[in-house]
């Protein structure tokens, strides 16, 4: 079992954030549920320059001001610093969990209790990364989101077709 660490699950979810931003502009086009529409799932971006560069690059691409990238910017700060303390709780829940695992008698009522502390962690994270997402798309416009999400489609389509060959 892989330990919880807030800075990889923020990596990975560069990605999803991005996803995020582009299904908000698909929701906002006509025939998508209206303006506002959300397809659910949790929503995060990556901590390191500006989201760990992968977020810069897609604002880059869709021209965002100076004031767009600050405010972006300073919403994932804030996420990044309230989240902060979580690394080492995983980490103990982590270790936790693997003295479970290897004690002579296994109690599974145990590490179904760390179990469920790991992921109320981790829904935590996922509720806090999600809410700061939306915020973000909310500072781009239209059509910059759905710029993202046409950049995204096309990155997705490659990515299938390499898992497919």
């Amino acid at each position: 079992m892989k330990a919880f660490q807030i800075p990889n699950l923020l990596r990975a979810a560069t990605v999803a954030a991005a996803l995020v931003l582009g299904g908000a502009a698909a929701q906002a086009q006509p025939g998508h549920g209206g303006p506002g529409g959300h397809h659910g799932g949790p929503a995060m971006m990556a901590p390191g320059g500006l989201f760990g560069g992968h977020m810069e690059h897609l604002l880059d691409l869709v021209n965002a001001t100076d004031s767009q990238r600050s405010q972006i910017e300073a919403i994932f700060k804030a996420a990044r610093q309230d989240l902060s303390g979580q690394r080492e709780t995983g980490r103990k829940l982590h270790e936790q969990m693997a003295t479970l695992y290897t004690a002579t008698n296994v109690d599974a009522a145990a590490i179904e209790a760390v179990r469920v502390q790991m992921s109320a962690l981790h829904e935590t994270a996922s509720k806090r990364l999600s809410q700061a997402s939306i915020d973000a798309a909310r500072v781009l416009t239209p059509e910059q989101r759905a710029k993202i999400a046409e950049i995204m489609k096309k990155r997705q389509a490659r990515m299938a077709a390499r898992h497919a060959g």
